[in-house]
């Protein structure tokens, strides 16, 4: 990365940041909040509790957010509703809860802030019609969802701001299911075949859509599953992309390289999101000072460039083990700071 590329480079945290993704383990959000506040300094985040249950979970979450559209849960998962119903309710005092935790324990906090959302692609692929089929199926449906994602996102934002005057929020959204879209590979209710993928345009317009509701602020895009679009994510308005370091592949160094160059931050999932061994921090992101070294980028662009993470959400994790990980985070990211060779 040239020098001018560099300088021009800015963020609203600092070099040599950690995050986590989203999810916390455990269903006490006074618990999971302060977890995250104490341990991550420059980019704290508002947790996410799956364990409590549906309406708790990434889809359902975000589906309390959509504007004037509403799901409720069958069998098979959560589904598009005409009028908000018990599952809606829920959804949104349990997001009431985590935002009044979260409130509680940045009073006073300035700086970046992360929230997050499932992005209208994975959220086509998850929600069902009420024919059973995934909304992915209807070009109008889909349409109709990144809309009303955008406008939920924008009231959400709002609230943020409203509750830590300080902040400066950074949307993440959350699109595991990106690559299944875009390769024709969501399979239909019965199982038997798949949904045909969507054209890649028609993808990165609907991103685009969402993304702009952030006015400015950082947009981070996640997803931990392989073969990540970096190229359509940065064009789509995406100025942070996150994937897990273990799913990445040769194919995907160009376009790794092509991005930093062109001042995309990576959130690098470097640290096993479930409990297991952790190495010395600085092991745990050597695979980054690689990466660097094989694409010929400059050593002092790297705790700039790169802000570490878990792997995954911490969800299936106990939450001693997800304590560990961020406090490991944190001290992976500094490592880069302090020696990026």
């Amino acid at each position: 990365m040239s020098e001018n590329a560099s300088d021009e480079k800015k963020t609203s945290w600092g070099p040599g940041t950690a995050t986590g993704i989203g999810s916390m383990p455990g269903g006490d959000a006074r618990e999971a909040a302060k977890t995250v506040t104490g341990s991550l300094e420059a980019l704290p985040y508002l947790p996410e509790l799956p364990a409590r249950g549906p309406g708790a979970d990434m889809i359902g979450r975000t589906a309390g957010l959509l504007a004037e559209l509403y799901a409720h849960v069958e069998p098979s998962g959560w589904r598009i509703s005409d009028r908000p119903g018990r599952d809606t309710r829920r959804a949104r005092s349990w997001l009431r809860e985590d935002l009044d935790a979260l409130e509680e324990f940045t009073q006073g906090y300035t700086g970046a802030l992360k929230i997050s959302a499932v992005g209208p692609w994975t959220l086509a692929a998850a929600l069902e019609l009420r024919n059973g089929e995934a909304a992915i199926s209807d070009p109008g449906a889909c349409r109709d969802l990144a809309a009303s994602l955008a406008e939920g996102l924008r009231h959400h934002l709002a609230e943020v701001r409203r509750r830590v005057p300080g902040a400066r929020p950074v949307l993440q959204l959350d699109e595991p299911s990106l690559t299944t879209v875009l390769t024709g590979s969501v399979r239909t209710a019965s199982g038997y075949r798949t949904h045909r993928a969507v054209d890649r345009g028609v993808v990165e317009g609907a991103l685009r859509e969402v993304t702009a509701v952030a006015a400015g602020a950082e947009v981070v895009v996640h997803s931990c599953a392989p073969a990540v679009p970096f190229a359509l994510l940065r064009r789509a308005g995406a100025t942070g992309i996150s994937f897990d370091l273990a799913l990445l592949t040769e194919r995907e160094e160009e376009t790794i390289g092509e991005a930093v160059e062109g001042g995309t931050t990576l959130f690098v999932g470097a640290v096993p999101a479930v409990d297991g061994p952790l190495s010395d921090p600085a092991g745990s992101v050597m695979g980054v000072r690689t990466l660097w070294r094989r694409l010929g980028l400059s050593p002092g662009t790297l705790a700039e460039s790169v802000v570490v993470t878990p792997a995954c959400g911490l969800a299936g994790a106990s939450p001693a083990y997800a304590r560990a990980a961020l406090a490991h985070c944190v001290r992976a990211a500094r490592s880069l700071a302090d020696n990026p060779e």
